[in-house]
Parts: C-alpha cells; structure tokens; sequence
C-alpha cells in the first residue's frame, strides 16, 4: 500500500502558497495582496516558512495518511 497523504498535502500547500497567485505576504505596499502574480524575495521567505510550519503540523503532528491499493 502506497501512502499518499505526505504527497497530496504538500501539492496542495504548494498550490495555495505560491506567493503572488492566491495572496501575497507581504504585499506591494500593503500587508496583504491578492492575486497580483507578482512576488519579491520577503515573500518567497515569508510563504516558506508558512509552508514548512503548515507541512510539519499535517504531516508529524496530526499524522495525515491516505492509503491507497
């Protein structure tokens, strides 16, 4: 059985903490943008760190698993 928790959370995180497509931490001038498809090197560091935080509470704390076969 393949466990596929790990990979489906981490897609999903990814896809909604690409920094400038949903929202942007923080902002051009402001302190949050939305969908502006822009991003600046703060905002990359700041979106990581929200991703590695989000990824180790789903992943160790809560334990996320999703078997498949």
């Amino acid at each position: 059985m393949a466990d596929w928790g790990p990979v489906l959370i981490a897609t999903i995180l990814f896809v909604i903490l690409t920094p400038g497509l949903l929202c942007q931490i923080p902002g051009n001038g402001k302190v949050i943008g939305l969908c502006n498809f822009q991003t600046s090197p703060v905002s990359i560091l700041v979106h990581t760190i929200i991703f590695f935080g989000l990824i180790t509470i789903f992943l160790i704390a809560v334990g996320v698993h999703i078997y498949t076969g």
